[in-house]
Protein backbone atom coordinates (compact mmCIF):
# COMPACT_ATOMS: atom_id res chain seq x y z
CA UNK A 1 0.00 0.00 0.00
CA UNK A 2 1.51 4.09 -0.89
CA UNK A 3 1.70 6.55 1.11
CA UNK A 4 -1.49 8.19 -0.30
CA UNK A 5 -3.42 4.86 -0.06
CA UNK A 6 -2.33 5.59 3.97
CA UNK A 7 -3.23 8.76 4.02
CA UNK A 8 -7.19 8.45 2.33
CA UNK A 9 -8.22 6.27 5.31
CA UNK A 10 -10.25 4.56 2.13
CA UNK A 11 -10.85 0.77 1.57
CA UNK A 12 -11.43 -0.66 -1.95
CA UNK A 13 -15.00 -0.95 -3.17
CA UNK A 14 -16.83 -3.66 -5.29
CA UNK A 15 -20.47 -3.35 -6.50
CA UNK A 16 -22.18 -4.70 -3.83
CA UNK A 17 -20.50 -2.21 -1.29
CA UNK A 18 -21.67 0.32 -3.60
CA UNK A 19 -24.98 -0.68 -3.84
CA UNK A 20 -24.85 -0.95 0.21
CA UNK A 21 -23.68 2.49 0.84
CA UNK A 22 -26.46 3.69 -1.25
CA UNK A 23 -29.01 1.83 -0.08
CA UNK A 24 -29.14 3.61 3.43
CA UNK A 25 -31.08 6.28 1.30
CA UNK A 26 -32.50 4.83 -2.11
CA UNK A 27 -34.25 1.42 -1.37
CA UNK A 28 -34.13 -1.62 -4.01
CA UNK A 29 -33.37 -0.14 -7.65
CA UNK A 30 -30.05 -1.85 -7.40
CA UNK A 31 -28.58 -1.44 -10.95
CA UNK A 32 -30.57 1.69 -11.51
CA UNK A 33 -28.60 3.26 -8.31
CA UNK A 34 -25.04 1.76 -9.31
CA UNK A 35 -25.37 3.12 -12.78
CA UNK A 36 -26.99 6.58 -11.79
CA UNK A 37 -23.89 6.79 -9.58
CA UNK A 38 -21.63 6.28 -12.02
CA UNK A 39 -22.42 8.44 -14.47
CA UNK A 40 -22.04 11.50 -11.82
CA UNK A 41 -18.94 9.65 -11.12
CA UNK A 42 -18.03 9.94 -15.11
CA UNK A 43 -18.04 14.31 -14.59
CA UNK A 44 -14.63 13.22 -12.99
CA UNK A 45 -13.36 12.29 -15.81
CA UNK A 46 -11.38 13.79 -19.10
CA UNK A 47 -13.67 12.64 -21.24
CA UNK A 48 -15.23 9.00 -20.44
CA UNK A 49 -18.84 10.65 -19.39
CA UNK A 50 -21.79 9.43 -20.48
CA UNK A 51 -25.75 10.22 -20.01
CA UNK A 52 -28.46 8.87 -18.04
CA UNK A 53 -32.47 9.04 -19.33
CA UNK A 54 -34.84 8.23 -16.36
CA UNK A 55 -38.16 7.40 -18.44
CA UNK A 56 -41.31 5.93 -16.71
CA UNK A 57 -44.56 7.49 -15.31
CA UNK A 58 -44.83 9.74 -12.54
CA UNK A 59 -44.81 8.76 -8.86
CA UNK A 60 -42.22 6.32 -9.59
CA UNK A 61 -39.43 7.62 -8.12
CA UNK A 62 -37.53 8.73 -11.46
CA UNK A 63 -36.17 12.32 -9.80
CA UNK A 64 -35.53 10.57 -6.33
CA UNK A 65 -32.42 8.16 -7.22
CA UNK A 66 -30.59 11.30 -9.07
CA UNK A 67 -31.13 14.05 -6.67
CA UNK A 68 -30.81 11.82 -3.33
CA UNK A 69 -27.07 10.62 -5.32
CA UNK A 70 -26.41 14.26 -5.91
CA UNK A 71 -26.48 14.84 -2.33
CA UNK A 72 -23.32 12.62 -1.67
CA UNK A 73 -21.10 14.78 -4.78
CA UNK A 74 -19.71 18.48 -4.08
CA UNK A 75 -22.80 21.00 -4.34
CA UNK A 76 -20.34 23.21 -6.59
CA UNK A 77 -20.28 19.97 -8.84
CA UNK A 78 -24.17 19.81 -9.21
CA UNK A 79 -26.49 21.52 -11.29
CA UNK A 80 -30.60 20.56 -10.97
CA UNK A 81 -33.04 22.27 -13.03
CA UNK A 82 -36.93 21.76 -13.18
CA UNK A 83 -38.61 22.50 -15.83
CA UNK A 84 -36.22 24.80 -18.11
CA UNK A 85 -36.55 25.98 -21.86
CA UNK A 86 -33.55 26.19 -24.16
CA UNK A 87 -33.61 29.75 -23.89
CA UNK A 88 -34.03 30.10 -20.12
CA UNK A 89 -30.91 27.37 -19.73
CA UNK A 90 -28.58 29.69 -22.07
CA UNK A 91 -29.02 32.65 -20.08
CA UNK A 92 -29.48 31.15 -16.40
CA UNK A 93 -26.45 28.70 -16.57
CA UNK A 94 -23.74 30.66 -19.11
CA UNK A 95 -22.22 34.17 -18.77
CA UNK A 96 -22.17 37.38 -20.72
CA UNK A 97 -19.03 37.76 -22.62
CA UNK A 98 -18.66 41.32 -23.91
CA UNK A 99 -15.50 40.62 -25.67
CA UNK A 100 -17.43 37.03 -27.37
CA UNK A 101 -20.79 38.99 -27.96
CA UNK A 102 -22.90 36.65 -26.49
CA UNK A 103 -22.78 34.14 -23.62
CA UNK A 104 -20.05 31.63 -22.27
CA UNK A 105 -21.07 28.27 -20.17
CA UNK A 106 -18.50 26.06 -18.79
CA UNK A 107 -19.66 22.63 -18.05
CA UNK A 108 -16.04 20.76 -17.38
CA UNK A 109 -16.54 18.45 -14.55
CA UNK A 110 -20.39 19.29 -13.81
CA UNK A 111 -23.54 17.24 -13.26
CA UNK A 112 -26.79 18.52 -14.66
CA UNK A 113 -29.78 16.75 -13.55
CA UNK A 114 -32.79 17.94 -15.93
CA UNK A 115 -36.23 17.27 -13.89
CA UNK A 116 -39.65 16.43 -14.81
CA UNK A 117 -38.84 17.91 -18.24
CA UNK A 118 -41.74 17.62 -20.68
CA UNK A 119 -40.04 17.13 -23.61
CA UNK A 120 -36.78 16.94 -25.20
CA UNK A 121 -36.02 20.36 -26.92
CA UNK A 122 -33.02 21.36 -24.70
CA UNK A 123 -31.41 17.68 -25.04
CA UNK A 124 -31.74 18.68 -29.20
CA UNK A 125 -29.76 21.80 -28.72
CA UNK A 126 -27.19 19.92 -26.95
CA UNK A 127 -26.64 16.88 -28.86
CA UNK A 128 -23.01 17.17 -29.91
CA UNK A 129 -21.94 17.84 -26.70
CA UNK A 130 -23.91 14.60 -25.46
CA UNK A 131 -22.33 12.47 -27.99
CA UNK A 132 -18.72 14.34 -27.33
CA UNK A 133 -18.34 14.95 -30.88
CA UNK A 134 -16.72 18.32 -30.00
CA UNK A 135 -15.85 19.74 -26.76
CA UNK A 136 -16.74 23.59 -27.88
CA UNK A 137 -19.71 23.36 -29.58
CA UNK A 138 -21.28 27.17 -30.98
CA UNK A 139 -24.73 27.84 -30.80
CA UNK A 140 -26.81 30.61 -31.89
CA UNK A 141 -30.54 31.37 -30.54
CA UNK A 142 -33.26 33.68 -31.32
CA UNK A 143 -34.52 35.67 -28.04
CA UNK A 144 -37.31 38.17 -27.85
CA UNK A 145 -37.56 41.35 -26.24
CA UNK A 146 -39.69 44.22 -25.79
CA UNK A 147 -37.30 46.63 -27.67
CA UNK A 148 -35.71 45.14 -30.28
CA UNK A 149 -37.83 42.17 -31.13
CA UNK A 150 -36.56 38.89 -32.55
CA UNK A 151 -32.70 39.11 -31.71
CA UNK A 152 -30.03 36.39 -32.72
CA UNK A 153 -27.62 35.57 -30.06
CA UNK A 154 -24.32 33.88 -29.45
CA UNK A 155 -23.53 30.70 -26.90
CA UNK A 156 -20.46 28.73 -26.46
CA UNK A 157 -20.24 25.77 -24.52
CA UNK A 158 -17.24 24.26 -23.33
CA UNK A 159 -16.93 20.53 -21.67
CA UNK A 160 -18.29 17.36 -21.43
CA UNK A 161 -20.87 16.90 -18.25
CA UNK A 162 -22.56 14.11 -16.85
CA UNK A 163 -26.26 14.67 -17.67
CA UNK A 164 -29.19 12.93 -16.15
CA UNK A 165 -32.60 13.94 -18.12
CA UNK A 166 -35.68 12.95 -15.98
CA UNK A 167 -39.05 12.63 -17.95
CA UNK A 168 -42.39 11.28 -17.30
CA UNK A 169 -42.53 10.85 -21.22
CA UNK A 170 -42.30 7.71 -22.61
CA UNK A 171 -41.21 8.44 -25.72
CA UNK A 172 -37.31 9.52 -26.83
CA UNK A 173 -35.89 11.12 -29.73
CA UNK A 174 -34.01 8.01 -31.54
CA UNK A 175 -31.33 10.27 -31.69
CA UNK A 176 -31.13 11.29 -28.07
CA UNK A 177 -31.88 7.58 -27.07
CA UNK A 178 -28.88 7.12 -28.79
CA UNK A 179 -26.94 9.64 -26.57
CA UNK A 180 -28.48 8.05 -23.13
CA UNK A 181 -28.52 5.45 -21.43
CA UNK A 182 -32.26 4.30 -20.44
CA UNK A 183 -33.47 3.31 -17.03
CA UNK A 184 -36.85 3.45 -15.10
CA UNK A 185 -37.71 2.76 -11.08
CA UNK A 186 -38.77 -0.51 -10.11
CA UNK A 187 -42.15 -0.33 -9.70
CA UNK A 188 -42.90 -3.94 -7.90
CA UNK A 189 -44.52 -4.30 -4.67
CA UNK A 190 -41.14 -5.04 -2.79
CA UNK A 191 -39.94 -1.59 -4.14
CA UNK A 192 -42.78 0.29 -3.15
CA UNK A 193 -43.62 -1.22 0.29
CA UNK A 194 -39.74 -0.51 1.17
CA UNK A 195 -39.93 3.01 -0.26
CA UNK A 196 -43.17 3.75 1.58
CA UNK A 197 -41.35 2.64 5.17
CA UNK A 198 -38.20 5.18 4.43
CA UNK A 199 -40.89 7.95 3.87
CA UNK A 200 -42.87 7.02 7.16
CA UNK A 201 -39.20 6.73 8.57
CA UNK A 202 -38.23 10.34 7.27
CA UNK A 203 -41.75 12.04 8.03
CA UNK A 204 -42.02 10.95 11.87
CA UNK A 205 -39.11 12.90 13.14
CA UNK A 206 -37.64 14.32 9.79
CA UNK A 207 -34.92 16.80 12.37
CA UNK A 208 -34.02 12.72 13.64
CA UNK A 209 -33.85 11.69 9.87
CA UNK A 210 -31.69 14.18 8.57
CA UNK A 211 -28.91 13.83 12.00
CA UNK A 212 -28.79 10.37 11.60
CA UNK A 213 -27.85 10.62 8.12
CA UNK A 214 -25.32 13.31 8.61
CA UNK A 215 -23.87 11.30 12.17
CA UNK A 216 -24.10 7.88 9.54
CA UNK A 217 -20.31 6.70 9.02
CA UNK A 218 -20.44 4.51 5.63
CA UNK A 219 -22.26 7.80 4.12
CA UNK A 220 -19.65 10.44 5.70
CA UNK A 221 -16.84 8.51 4.13
CA UNK A 222 -18.80 7.75 1.22
CA UNK A 223 -19.15 11.52 0.43
CA UNK A 224 -15.23 12.59 1.25
CA UNK A 225 -14.37 9.53 -0.60
CA UNK A 226 -15.65 11.62 -4.03
CA UNK A 227 -14.46 14.74 -2.92
CA UNK A 228 -11.08 12.96 -2.79
CA UNK A 229 -11.64 11.34 -6.10
CA UNK A 230 -12.11 14.87 -7.61
CA UNK A 231 -9.60 16.52 -5.83
CA UNK A 232 -7.17 13.98 -7.54
CA UNK A 233 -7.98 15.35 -11.24
CA UNK A 234 -7.29 12.43 -13.19
CA UNK A 235 -6.85 13.30 -16.41
CA UNK A 236 -7.25 9.87 -18.77
CA UNK A 237 -8.33 6.77 -17.61
CA UNK A 238 -6.87 3.62 -19.78
CA UNK A 239 -7.80 -0.29 -20.25
CA UNK A 240 -5.82 -3.06 -20.12
CA UNK A 241 -6.29 -6.38 -20.89
CA UNK A 242 -7.96 -5.13 -24.19
CA UNK A 243 -8.44 -9.15 -25.19
CA UNK A 244 -10.73 -9.50 -22.27
CA UNK A 245 -13.36 -6.94 -23.13
CA UNK A 246 -13.31 -8.43 -26.58
CA UNK A 247 -13.95 -11.57 -25.18
CA UNK A 248 -16.98 -10.63 -23.04
CA UNK A 249 -18.50 -8.36 -25.44
CA UNK A 250 -18.18 -11.01 -28.58
CA UNK A 251 -18.76 -14.15 -26.84
CA UNK A 252 -22.28 -13.27 -26.63
CA UNK A 253 -23.02 -11.18 -29.57
CA UNK A 254 -22.62 -13.90 -32.59
CA UNK A 255 -24.28 -10.85 -35.25
CA UNK A 256 -23.43 -7.66 -34.55
CA UNK A 257 -25.39 -4.58 -34.95
CA UNK A 258 -24.45 -0.88 -35.54
CA UNK A 259 -25.79 0.13 -32.30
CA UNK A 260 -23.27 -2.31 -30.83
CA UNK A 261 -21.23 0.47 -31.73
CA UNK A 262 -22.63 2.65 -29.04
CA UNK A 263 -22.67 0.18 -26.60
CA UNK A 264 -19.76 -0.79 -26.09
CA UNK A 265 -18.67 2.71 -25.97
CA UNK A 266 -20.91 2.85 -22.79
CA UNK A 267 -19.24 -0.58 -21.09
CA UNK A 268 -15.79 1.16 -21.32
CA UNK A 269 -17.27 4.39 -19.57
CA UNK A 270 -18.73 2.24 -17.03
CA UNK A 271 -14.93 0.19 -16.81
CA UNK A 272 -13.42 3.43 -16.36
CA UNK A 273 -15.59 5.04 -13.61
CA UNK A 274 -15.43 1.91 -11.75
CA UNK A 275 -11.04 1.90 -12.02
CA UNK A 276 -11.61 5.98 -10.81
CA UNK A 277 -13.72 4.68 -7.65
CA UNK A 278 -10.73 2.52 -6.77
CA UNK A 279 -7.66 5.29 -8.52
CA UNK A 280 -5.60 4.18 -5.09
CA UNK A 281 -5.66 0.42 -6.07
CA UNK A 282 -4.87 1.13 -9.59
CA UNK A 283 -1.68 1.39 -11.83
CA UNK A 284 -1.29 5.04 -12.21
CA UNK A 285 1.17 7.20 -13.93
CA UNK A 286 0.87 11.04 -13.14
CA UNK A 287 -2.46 11.72 -13.72
CA UNK A 288 -3.52 8.80 -15.96
CA UNK A 289 -5.02 5.63 -14.14
CA UNK A 290 -5.17 1.97 -15.83
CA UNK A 291 -8.37 -0.14 -15.40
CA UNK A 292 -7.51 -3.68 -14.45
CA UNK A 293 -10.01 -7.35 -15.19
CA UNK A 294 -11.86 -6.78 -11.84
CA UNK A 295 -13.08 -3.26 -13.27
CA UNK A 296 -14.04 -5.02 -16.34
CA UNK A 297 -15.88 -8.09 -14.89
CA UNK A 298 -17.83 -5.34 -12.60
CA UNK A 299 -19.22 -3.25 -15.81
CA UNK A 300 -20.23 -6.62 -17.48
CA UNK A 301 -21.69 -7.52 -14.28
CA UNK A 302 -23.68 -4.27 -14.26
CA UNK A 303 -24.64 -3.91 -18.06
CA UNK A 304 -26.01 -7.84 -17.80
CA UNK A 305 -28.67 -6.03 -15.49
CA UNK A 306 -29.45 -3.62 -18.16
CA UNK A 307 -27.93 -4.44 -21.26
CA UNK A 308 -31.33 -6.06 -23.21
CA UNK A 309 -33.36 -2.85 -23.10
CA UNK A 310 -30.48 -0.46 -24.15
CA UNK A 311 -30.05 -2.65 -26.83
CA UNK A 312 -33.54 -2.43 -28.34
CA UNK A 313 -33.90 1.53 -27.12
CA UNK A 314 -36.06 0.65 -24.60
CA UNK A 315 -36.73 2.64 -21.26
CA UNK A 316 -36.64 -0.44 -18.68
CA UNK A 317 -40.19 0.73 -18.07
CA UNK A 318 -41.83 -0.32 -21.85
CA UNK A 319 -39.60 -3.90 -21.86
CA UNK A 320 -41.04 -4.81 -18.45
CA UNK A 321 -44.39 -3.85 -19.70
CA UNK A 322 -43.49 -6.57 -22.59
CA UNK A 323 -42.72 -9.40 -20.85
CA UNK A 324 -44.56 -8.62 -18.01
CA UNK A 325 -48.14 -7.60 -19.47
CA UNK A 326 -48.47 -8.19 -23.41
CA UNK A 327 -46.25 -11.47 -23.14
CA UNK A 328 -48.03 -12.99 -20.05
CA UNK A 329 -51.11 -12.08 -21.62
CA UNK A 330 -50.32 -13.85 -25.13
CA UNK A 331 -49.20 -17.12 -23.11
CA UNK A 332 -52.46 -17.21 -20.77
CA UNK A 333 -54.37 -17.05 -24.38
CA UNK A 334 -52.63 -19.32 -25.93
CA UNK A 335 -51.07 -17.54 -28.14
CA UNK A 336 -54.23 -15.76 -30.13
CA UNK A 337 -54.20 -11.82 -30.34
CA UNK A 338 -55.15 -9.72 -27.81
CA UNK A 339 -57.01 -6.32 -27.69
CA UNK A 340 -56.33 -3.20 -26.00
CA UNK A 341 -59.10 -4.84 -23.23
CA UNK A 342 -56.75 -8.03 -22.52
CA UNK A 343 -54.05 -5.86 -22.29
CA UNK A 344 -55.65 -3.27 -19.80
CA UNK A 345 -56.66 -6.08 -17.46
CA UNK A 346 -53.83 -8.24 -17.67
CA UNK A 347 -51.83 -4.97 -16.66
CA UNK A 348 -54.07 -3.62 -13.88
CA UNK A 349 -53.79 -7.31 -12.59
CA UNK A 350 -49.65 -7.04 -12.74
CA UNK A 351 -49.64 -2.93 -11.66
CA UNK A 352 -52.69 -2.51 -9.52
CA UNK A 353 -53.72 0.70 -11.50
CA UNK A 354 -54.93 1.43 -14.83
CA UNK A 355 -53.19 1.54 -17.93
CA UNK A 356 -53.11 5.02 -19.78
CA UNK A 357 -54.99 3.80 -22.89
CA UNK A 358 -53.84 7.22 -24.64
CA UNK A 359 -50.52 6.76 -23.97
CA UNK A 360 -50.42 3.01 -24.74
CA UNK A 361 -51.75 3.57 -28.10
CA UNK A 362 -49.39 6.86 -28.90
CA UNK A 363 -46.01 5.98 -27.03
CA UNK A 364 -45.65 2.61 -25.91
CA UNK A 365 -47.11 0.58 -28.95
CA UNK A 366 -45.16 2.32 -31.54
CA UNK A 367 -42.09 1.51 -29.25
CA UNK A 368 -42.35 -2.11 -29.10
CA UNK A 369 -43.28 -2.20 -32.52
CA UNK A 370 -40.15 -0.08 -33.88
CA UNK A 371 -37.74 -2.73 -31.70
CA UNK A 372 -39.17 -5.58 -33.05
CA UNK A 373 -41.14 -7.04 -30.09
CA UNK A 374 -44.90 -7.14 -31.53
CA UNK A 375 -46.51 -6.81 -34.46
CA UNK A 376 -50.50 -6.15 -35.09
CA UNK A 377 -52.92 -7.22 -36.94
CA UNK A 378 -56.75 -6.60 -37.74
CA UNK A 379 -59.14 -8.78 -36.34
CA UNK A 380 -60.71 -11.22 -38.73
CA UNK A 381 -64.05 -11.49 -36.87
CA UNK A 382 -63.63 -7.70 -36.18
CA UNK A 383 -61.93 -5.71 -38.59
CA UNK A 384 -62.50 -2.43 -36.44
CA UNK A 385 -60.12 -4.03 -33.91
CA UNK A 386 -56.32 -4.54 -33.75
CA UNK A 387 -54.86 -7.24 -32.60
CA UNK A 388 -51.12 -7.31 -30.63
CA UNK A 389 -48.87 -10.15 -31.09
CA UNK A 390 -45.53 -11.12 -29.97
CA UNK A 391 -42.57 -11.23 -32.00
CA UNK A 392 -41.99 -15.32 -32.02
CA UNK A 393 -38.15 -14.38 -32.31
CA UNK A 394 -37.95 -12.26 -28.85
CA UNK A 395 -40.85 -14.08 -27.06
CA UNK A 396 -38.87 -17.24 -26.07
CA UNK A 397 -36.11 -15.12 -23.87
CA UNK A 398 -38.06 -12.31 -22.88
CA UNK A 399 -39.22 -13.54 -19.52
CA UNK A 400 -36.37 -13.95 -18.73
CA UNK A 401 -34.53 -10.54 -18.71
CA UNK A 402 -37.08 -8.63 -16.80
CA UNK A 403 -34.49 -5.50 -16.20
CA UNK A 404 -33.25 -3.20 -13.35
CA UNK A 405 -33.02 -6.37 -11.16
CA UNK A 406 -30.56 -6.27 -8.55
CA UNK A 407 -26.83 -6.53 -8.58
CA UNK A 408 -24.39 -9.35 -8.82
Amino acid sequence: MTKKQIQTGFKPIGVKDLSDVLGITIKKDEANKVVTFLCQLSAYTENAQFNVSYNAPSSTGKSYIPTEIASLFPKEDVMELAYCSPTAFFHDVGKYDKAFNGYKIDLSRKILIFLDQPHNDLLARLRPLLSHDRKEINLKITDKSQKMGLRTKNILIRGYPAVIFCTAGLHIDEQEATRFLLLSPEVNQEKIRASIMASIQKESDRDLYNESLEKNLPRMQFAERIRAIRDENIQEIKIGFQEEVERRFFEKRTVLKPRHQRDIKRITSLIKCFALLNLWWRDREGSTVTANEENIAQAFSVWERIGVSQELNLPPYIYNLYSEVILAAWQEKEGNGLTRNDIAKKYYEVFEQMLDVTKFRQQILPMLETAGLIYQEADLNDKRKVLVFPNPAHAGTAQNNIVSAGVG
